[in-house]
């Protein structure tokens, strides 16, 4: 892996350096950074590596991407500058004109927030895989043990295109999905949007995102979902970042649990943001999976068992940053998103 990338490296390096414009950059970037691309491709490898292997690969494919992005960043800069001076020689110079001011766009804080949560699944061997938002009631409910009568069912909840068919309230159909295509052990997550008939308010919104995390082998455990938990929990926040389990009850996992974390504002000594709990809000739920949905993907339940939990990937973006207002994510405030 090491000496692959760092072949990888002298490519680009070489490559970046024969750019003459930013149109040749853009395709570098695609061919080396793409969703298909290079780097891409040697995540997508960790989860062959042995287990002990596959943080220290994790490390070094995320310091190459750095290593790339800051190369094409030079060189997009450089072309820049030589073409605008090519510019001011062709044309009048205008003394208006503020040639060193302009502004470029950049991910959204959501968009930054799933992609660092799907590095830090992979980097601990963990599939991503896609969905559709718009989905089945089978997918979405039936399968995953959800009585008929249950409230996430009714239109108050869920917005519904038909009888059958509905825009996806959470990414765990993504489990029914994943199951069904029989391929064993199960190690992946999802993440996406998601819908909810919901009032916007400070918390909630009726367009959120989520991602789903599966896990199916034989002798899975509760404690594996928790050193899971913990592990994420650390990666994404910090070691002082510590967990708070409460029972819950979910319809497709026994025993379910809910998972809090402590506040960020005062690292649990308790403020009005926390509401002097020292504790942040609800951030994920889970539990390991339920033998009758593990039954309905045609898996034994006697030979099999895994864990799953969802996450608000919004919730996780205002954990991070300190936000207190979810609306903030999508009002498109310039000193907002400035920020970030």
């Amino acid at each position: 892996m090491e000496a692959n990338l760092k072949q990888v490296l002298e490519n680009a390096k070489v490559e970046v350096e024969k750019a003459i414009d930013l149109e040749t950059l853009e395709s570098l970037r695609v061919k080396y950074l793409g969703k298909k691309g290079t780097i891409t491709d040697l995540k997508k490898s960790i989860s062959k590596l042995p287990n002990e292997e596959k943080p220290q690969a994790g490390k070094l494919i995320n310091q190459a991407s750095k290593e790339i992005e800051n190369l094409l960043a030079e060189a997009n800069e450089k072309i820049k500058n030589e073409l605008l001076k090519e510019k001011i020689k062709e044309e009048k110079i205008d003394v208006t004109a503020h040639f060193d001011k302009y502004e470029s766009g950049h991910l959204a804080v959501i968009n930054q927030t799933m992609e660092e949560l799907e590095t830090i699944f992979q980097n601990m061997g963990f599939d991503v895989v896609g969905g559709p938002e718009v989905d089945t009631v089978k997918f979405v409910f039936d399968d995953l043990n959800s009585p008929k009568n249950h409230p996430a069912r009714s239109t108050s909840d869920t917005f519904y295109i038909d009888d059958e068919v509905l825009l996806r309230p959470h990414t765990s159909s993504m489990q029914i999905r994943v199951m069904n295509e029989g391929k064993l052990p199960i190690k992946m997550v999802s993440a996406g949007r998601v819908f909810r008939n919901d009032e916007v308010d400070a918390t909630h919104s009726p367009m959120f995102h989520q991602l789903e995390c599966l896990v199916v082998d034989e002798n899975v455990s509760m404690a594996n979902l928790k050193a899971t938990l913990e592990t994420f929990i650390k990666e994404m926040f910090g070691d002082e970042m510590k967990l708070r389990y409460r029972p819950h009850h979910f319809p497709f996992t026994e025993p379910s649990l809910e998972v809090d974390v402590t506040c960020p504002a005062c690292m649990g000594k308790g403020c009005p943001a926390c509401g002097n709990t020292g504790w942040s809000m609800e951030l994920l739920g889970g539990g390991m999976v339920h033998p009758n949905v593990l039954e309905a993907c045609g898996i034994d339940s006697e030979k099999y068992t895994g864990f799953a939990f969802g996450l608000g990937v919004d919730r996780i973006a205002m954990v991070k940053y300190g936000l207190d207002d979810i609306r903030l994510l999508y009002d498109n405030d310039k000193r907002f998103i400035e920020q970030f």
